[in-house]
């Protein structure tokens, strides 16, 4: 048995956009950094039981447990995010406290129409021992083992993490969400050389699947400082795809809920100034909304 658990915010028991193929996602509440444009807010800080949502659950799907958790019940919720909203610490109290027994147990459910696992956020490795437990039991697992293990991250854990983690994943999608380090300061709330330094690292290990690019017109400092990140993203492997996504309001909540939203013609400008500096393999959104 493995009672090595997780505080989760959602299970995705198919996606196709979280790395190849078809993938079980988990959502792990708890994040490290503080990005204005999140579309996901809520999942930033854990819950710490103040209460204020519980007496505002329109439907009395949260209470207090004896010893005075908040306890959500999901047989009663609605969905109608009355809590979020209530919330101002950036939390939900709609999270799942799952062991690694019971995640197998998930994931053997629909393993016929998977092709990997991916662990995502928040940020993952915030959670980074059960990550590697997880791994490593699907790696020994002889029904699960052809399954594909891959974190999505913002690339601020540290050396010595990753390397706690190599062993067992086969790939990771980093978000490169500023190139300068203030620019980074300012929509991140911590600088990125750590980031930087995290691309390299899975480069080099030959683990790393993407670098994710989020163009916000006006905020991002892709475009002031093309030259060096185009110098940057050549030094990555050919097999390394570049995502540029998008940046919409979806979820945004603060000054950034009204910052001006990606247009394909923007994105696609990006990508030209890419490629004429020779950077190759770049992925396009499919869809702008």
């Amino acid at each position: 048995m493995n009672n090595r658990c997780a505080t989760i915010n959602k299970i995705l028991p198919f996606s196709c956009v979280d790395g190849p193929g078809n993938r079980l996602v988990l959502f792990l509440q708890g994040c490290n950094l503080w990005c204005q444009n999140c579309h996901n807010p809520y999942t930033m800080r854990l819950c710490d039981d103040c209460g204020d949502c519980v007496v505002t659950c329109p439907h009395g799907a949260l209470s207090f447990s004896d010893d005075g958790k908040v306890v959500w019940a999901k047989e009663y919720c609605q969905q109608c995010d009355t809590c979020l909203q209530t919330c101002t610490k950036n939390a939900s109290p709609m999270t799942l406290h799952y062991s690694v027994d019971t995640v197998l147990a998930i994931i053997r459910h629909y393993v016929a129409f998977l092709n990997g696992i991916t662990i995502s956020g928040g940020e993952a490795t915030l959670q980074l021992p059960f990550i590697s437990a997880l791994f490593s039991a699907i790696k020994q697992s002889t029904d699960l083992c052809h399954l594909t293990c891959f974190i999505d991250s913002n690339g601020y854990l540290s050396e010595t993490g990753w390397h706690k983690v190599l062993p067992y994943a086969d790939g990771m999608m980093i978000d490169l969400k500023a190139w300068r380090p203030q620019r980074a300061l300012i929509l991140t709330g911590r600088d990125n050389q750590r980031v930087i330094d995290s691309i390299r690292l899975l480069a080099t290990a030959n683990k790393l699947y993407e670098v994710r690019l989020l163009y916000i017109p006006e905020h991002t400092d892709y475009l002031a400082h093309i030259d060096e990140l185009s110098a940057f993203l050549i030094t990555l492997p050919d097999t390394v795809r570049i995502k540029i996504n998008a940046f919409q309001t979806h979820g945004v909540t603060g000054d950034a809920s009204h910052w001006p939203t990606a247009e394909k013609i923007d994105v696609e400008h990006f990508a030209q100034l890419l490629r004429e500096r020779g950077v190759n393999n770049l992925h396009l959104p499919s869809v702008y909304l």
